[in-house]
């Protein structure tokens, strides 16, 4: 027991911080698309892009595969979430719920695979504290979205490989589960765990690398439906021009390293420069190779970011949350190696990383109601409407359709919108979010009878998001300097 104290302390840490305050403010559009997703696996058994009466797109219907069978993300998250649902009902902290666990589990086996690559209990220690004090991991775990499964996976597939390198005799099993797992989390992250394992064992384990090429071709043949399932969406079409323009993958490539080194934080990125100088450490038992280990989550890293610059739409921070664990160990094992050196300048190290990281707005976050324009849009429809309502809007109508049950029309989807001249309410957020947004908006300027509606003001901030993930995104207070939400209500006859 004593042996296990450390993780299950800081695991239980992770759970506190993760789990507190989880249903105090409403799913955003993404997290919604993912609710409903899953709501409707309970419905038909499998994710559809709609009910029957509302549409989940946000790509204009591209998402969509035979019969609506969604085929944009890979189904495990969906499934998960659909199990919660089922078994303790449909509320925003059930929605996040399996997530946040996710989260706290990635906690436990990142100290697990730190102490398999560095061979110590502190750079274990120091690994899952990184990663427990991370307020971008903490605020990606609470999203109801792939991000912590992807993470989780991610981390125990690396355990697995490199407890395959040796003589794990169930640890090749593991990481075919975990590698399939991963794929059906979000499939980009598989293709980089292979080709970032399957490089590793090519430069510095030749003995391995017929069994490690055995594994992955297991792994790819175990997913490989499902792979030429995905393969059939219209992404190119979608995307094609920007996928097609070399400059802007380079620039991709750029940003989604300079996302990998704002995870680490100035302070990280410093001690790691300074490894190579730590290498050798004064213990009087052999130390383990530091340079093994090192590049096998280098390798990872520029597999990861250099498939997100190929593949990705645009730039977004939350497609590197598999990665935010392994900066978290690459920034422990310099910290250990410090310390090993000399104690003092290793805590005062640590000290510097954890000054980067916003953990007191997180802590008043966890600690306080948040009120965003989702939150007050929903209150409102839910008290004075009724579910056969009709309701027109801009941006942010997937949140409307999982909490109120009522016929949303607008977003993204790309839909008709000729019923919207007759909605019930319409709501035209004051933020415009990319060229559909707009189309939207325009149609609504110009085809609705304002006259017909009266207008109402409720006290809730009409920000552009209700509350996103991204660092520069993401408000841990409720806004004081925006516009309040406007809602139109048609006039009763």
């Amino acid at each position: 027991m004593r042996a296990h104290a450390a993780p299950i302390v800081l695991g239980t840490l992770a759970a506190l911080l993760l789990l507190a305050n989880l249903g105090g403010q409403s799913l955003w559009q993404d997290e919604a698309q993912t609710a409903l997703l899953a709501r409707s696996v309970l419905v038909h058994g499998l994710p559809l892009g709609t009910d029957g009466r509302n549409f989940f797109s946000q790509e204009s219907g591209a998402e969509y595969g035979p019969g609506y069978a969604w085929r944009w993300h890979t189904w495990l998250p969906f499934y998960v979430l659909a199990g919660f649902f089922a078994a303790f009902g449909e509320t925003t902290f059930v929605a996040r719920l399996p997530f946040a666990l996710f989260g706290a589990a990635t906690v436990v086996a990142c100290f697990f695979l730190a102490r398999e690559l560095w061979r110590t209990r502190r750079a274990a220690t120091l690994a899952a504290g990184l990663l427990l004090t991370s307020v971008p991991f903490l605020i990606l775990s609470r999203q109801c979205r792939y991000y912590s499964p992807a993470a989780f996976f991610t981390v125990v597939a690396l355990h697995a490989y490199v407890r395959t390198l040796g003589k794990g005799r169930a640890a090749p099993w593991v990481f075919v589960a975990a590698s399939v797992a991963l794929f059906h989390t979000h499939y980009v992250y598989w293709a980089a765990l292979l080709a970032a394992v399957l490089g590793h064992a090519f430069l510095f384990h030749a003995a391995r690398r017929a069994r490690i090429a055995s594994l992955a071709a297991i792994s790819l043949l175990l997913v490989l439906p499902w792979a030429l399932w995905v393969a059939g969406m219209p992404y190119g079409a979608r995307y094609g021009e920007t996928l097609a323009d070399p400059g802007r993958r380079l620039r991709l490539l750029l940003r989604f390293s300079r996302g990998f080194v704002q995870a680490l934080s100035p302070a990280g990125l410093v001690l790691l420069a300074s490894l190579p100088v730590l290498s050798r450490t004064r213990r009087e038992r052999p130390a383990p190779d530091p340079l093994r280990p090192s590049a096998l989550l280098l390798l990872f890293t520029g597999a990861n970011i250099a498939a997100l610059a190929l593949s990705a739409p645009g730039w977004f921070f939350r497609y590197l949350a598999p990665l935010l664990p392994v900066a978290c160990l690459l920034v422990a094992r310099a910290l250990d190696a410090w310390m090993e050196r000399r104690l003092v300048l290793g805590l005062a190290g640590l000290a510097v990383v954890l000054a980067f990281q916003p953990l007191a707005e997180y802590l008043y976050e966890i600690t306080h109601r948040f009120e965003g324009p989702i939150d007050g849009i929903v209150r409102y429809l839910k008290e004075h409407g009724s579910a056969s309502d009709v309701v027109a809007i801009t941006y942010g109508d997937l949140p409307l359709k999982f909490y109120t049950g009522m016929r949303v029309l607008g977003g993204l989807t790309g839909e008709d919108l000729a019923p919207a001249k007759n909605a019930t309410w319409v709501i035209v957020r004051r933020h415009v979010l990319g060229d559909p947004d707009a189309g939207v908006r325009r149609y609504l300027i110009e085809n609705v009878p304002w006259e017909r509606y009266e207008r109402i003001v409720i006290d809730s901030p009409d920000t552009m998001f209700q509350n996103r993930e991204d660092p520069k995104d993401h408000r841990f207070r409720t806004s004081r300097d925006e516009e309040p939400v406007v809602i139109f209500r048609r006039a009763r006859p």
